[in-house]
């Protein structure tokens, strides 16, 4: 593993070269925001936290990252329960772990910038339905329609294969409506331009918006252009 951060960066421009550090930097309740010009190592310290452990899973985290970035599988001729654990593993863990983190941070942008910037409400109300609806979505693609494939996968069974395709109807519809509130909220952030006097967390906000943007892209592509088209002309 290469290691990129040695605690001598300040914690702000940490996060702003590796938004993903953020969730870790929360989980230790360590400030970026308004504590993000201190140097990394004097933070640590001050919450007497442990550097090396710290620092190496800061940099697993982000070789992770880099990995996944690197990742170039043909997933049209991979296995349907490859392609599925792939799509869980990478984009359905990526967003339960981001949804949540995100919506506390689209509210805590409104109740301090709301006033002079209004178009931050209609951001909380379009990310809160977002969230709420790509929520749903995932447990309908865990619970039923993917271990519904993976059953076609193993017996061939055009029962099956019917009752996927009456599924993916539908959630290329939620992939659609989710794809439009994401231009939405494209469209009230004025693609994610941030004001002069934004501080570190709304600009992190808008990061990690245009980074589930970038995200949700490519996890329809997978469902709906790979998965979904091979079940299609499978059963033509």
């Amino acid at each position: 593993m290469v290691k990129v951060f040695d605690g001598n960066e300040k914690v702000g421009e940490l996060v702003a070269a590796f938004p993903g550090a953020s969730n870790l930097l929360k989980s230790y309740k360590i400030d970026f925001c308004c504590g993000g010009d201190r140097v990394l190592s004097a933070a640590l310290e001050q919450k007497s936290i442990d550097a090396g452990q710290f620092l190496q899973a800061l940099n697993q985290l982000y070789n992770e990252s880099l990995k996944r970035a690197q990742r170039d599988t043909d997933w049209r001729h991979a296995a349907y329960s490859e392609l599925i654990d792939h799509v869980i593993a990478t984009h359905h863990a990526y967003l339960n772990e981001e949804l949540p983190l995100l919506g506390h941070f689209v509210t805590k942008i409104l109740r301090v910038h709301g006033t002079e910037h209004p178009e931050l409400s209609s951001l909380h109300t379009l990310f809160s339905k977002l969230r709420s609806e790509l929520e749903q979505h995932l447990i309908a693609e865990e619970e039923v329609v993917f271990p519904l494939i993976k059953q076609y996968e193993q017996s061939g069974a055009q029962e099956l294969l019917q009752q996927v395709r009456s599924a993916i109807d539908e959630l290329e519809d939620e992939h659609e409506q989710a794809g439009q509130l994401l231009k939405e909220i494209r469209d009230v952030t004025n693609d994610f331009t941030l004001p002069a006097e934004a501080c570190r967390t709304y600009t992190l906000t808008f990061q990690k918006l245009e980074e589930l943007e970038s995200d949700m892209f490519q996890h329809v592509h997978l469902e709906n252009n790979i998965m979904f088209a091979r079940l299609l002309a499978a059963e033509a």
